[in-house]
């Protein structure tokens, strides 16, 4: 028996995991994609930005966010990639799927970009969150613990972020 091709000759995809499935969850991956990257764009503008007096301890720890965020969003993509798909790339592209609402192009106060990030990690907690019942349906484990990872990172972020505004 043939195996099946996919355009261009290239074997098609068969990890056990249906087209429409892996369609659903590389949308929903795409998503996550845009909010981290926007996110990533929003913390290292935050952390070129900050001043007053909290400036050397947010500029260090917006620097350290940054760089999780800008590491987050190679697997993300390879991840929509491995499940047969192409991975959004663009500003369009990302503007179009993104949640996370882009930088106030003044920048905002210390306390205010805080309060602008804590939104944006628990924003891209909720659209983890929300692949997750495709993941589950589809039997996708590798994407289940991909999301798993990025929840564990987002929400202990948004904690940390909203301990420095409470009084």
């Amino acid at each position: 028996m043939a195996k099946k091709k996919a355009a261009g000759g290239a074997p098609a995809i068969n990890i056990g995991i249906s087209d429409k499935d892996r369609g659903a969850i590389a949308g929903g991956l795409s998503k996550l994609l845009a909010d981290t990257y926007t996110l990533y764009l929003t913390t290292h503008n935050f952390h070129w930005n900050v001043t007053g007096p909290m400036f050397n301890t947010l500029h260090t720890m917006f620097m350290t966010q940054y760089t999780e965020l800008w590491n987050a969003v190679d697997p993300i993509a390879e991840r929509i990639r491995s499940l047969g798909h192409p991975a959004p790339g663009s500003y369009a592209q990302f503007g179009a799927l993104a949640t996370v609402p882009d930088v106030p192009a003044t920048p905002p106060r210390a306390l205010e970009m805080v309060k602008i990030l804590v939104e944006g990690h628990e924003a891209v907690a909720r659209t983890a969150r929300s692949i997750f019942p495709l993941a589950d349906a589809a039997g996708d484990e590798p994407t289940a613990d991909l999301l798993t990872q990025r929840l564990t990172v987002h929400e202990q972020t948004a904690w940390m972020l909203r301990s420095l505004l409470e009084e």
